[in-house]
């Protein structure tokens, strides 16, 4: 599992949470992480139509739409990884039992957790989830 989710979802609630526009440089000095890190998701909320930007002296970022149309699961599939239980580097041994047919059964696997996965996130929007802070 990669690391972006957390540091989007922290964009997200941020941008939640803020009265106005908020620059990169905040928004890293709050996920303590380079401010580059941050422009770059916020490259890809950008392009999900998630999170809006204005130019200038006093641009920044805000939320596209309302928290309440965002919902997590929408946030997690902008940075969703392939594999969310991670892949195998190496290609099975076909002439084995269980290596012929591992890939097969992985697969299915991964599509159950991951069913299972944007369920419980599309049942939260952004709005509940920044409910939880102070």
């Amino acid at each position: 599992m990669n690391g972006r989710f957390p540091i989007t979802l922290h964009i997200m609630t941020l941008l939640c949470k803020a009265d106005g526009l908020l620059s990169s440089e905040y928004l890293a000095g709050s996920i303590n992480v380079n401010a580059v890190l941050v422009r770059k998701e916020l490259s890809n909320l950008i392009k999900h139509h998630l999170v809006a930007s204005q130019e200038g002296k006093n641009g920044g970022y805000m939320l596209a739409k309302s928290a309440n149309q965002i919902s997590l699961g929408a946030i997690y599939e902008t940075v969703k990884p392939d594999a969310i239980l991670g892949q195998a580097k190496n290609q099975p041994n076909p002439v084995c039992p269980v290596g012929k047919q591992i890939n097969k059964h992985l697969k299915n696997l991964y599509a159950d957790v991951n069913k299972v996965l944007m369920e419980r996130l599309g049942d939260t929007n952004l709005a509940e989830f920044c409910n939880k802070f102070e």
